[in-house]
């Protein structure tokens, strides 16, 4: 059972997390099989797109206002080989490693970066 300390009354007092009426924290299972098996054993099904509208989902923004959005921000944090950045942050000449399909990319409009799940599906 996890236990804190306490000050109460100016004494240290070892109180337990249930004696609190807490949960304790989650853990997480340690894994040791590699993302490729991993990502292999996902289920696949098929699309959905009921009630589906891209109007639904604000687009990419620019948070820090230095003229990047988001999205290529993303793009030149994560590139194997950096991109130049040409005006208006277009991107010419990077490439980026895809952990699940072991591939790397050099366009980067063929690469989603924002989900994992495409919008139509989750």
């Amino acid at each position: 059972m996890s236990r804190a300390l306490r000050w109460v009354g100016g004494l240290l007092a070892a109180v337990t997390v249930a004696s609190l009426g807490l949960t304790a924290p989650a853990q997480a299972a340690t894994v040791s099989v590699p993302l490729r098996t991993l990502i292999a054993d996902l289920p696949v099904a098929s699309e959905n797109r009921t009630g589906y509208s891209r109007d639904l989902f604000p687009h990419w923004i620019d948070a820090d206002g230095d003229g990047c959005n988001t999205r290529y921000e993303v793009l030149i944090a994560e590139a194997t080989t950096r991109p130049s950045v040409g005006s208006g942050y277009t991107l010419s000449g990077g490439r980026w490693y895809s952990y699940y399909d072991a591939t790397y990319w050099t366009v980067p409009s063929d690469l989603d970066i924002d989900h994992m799940v495409a919008l139509a599906e989750a």
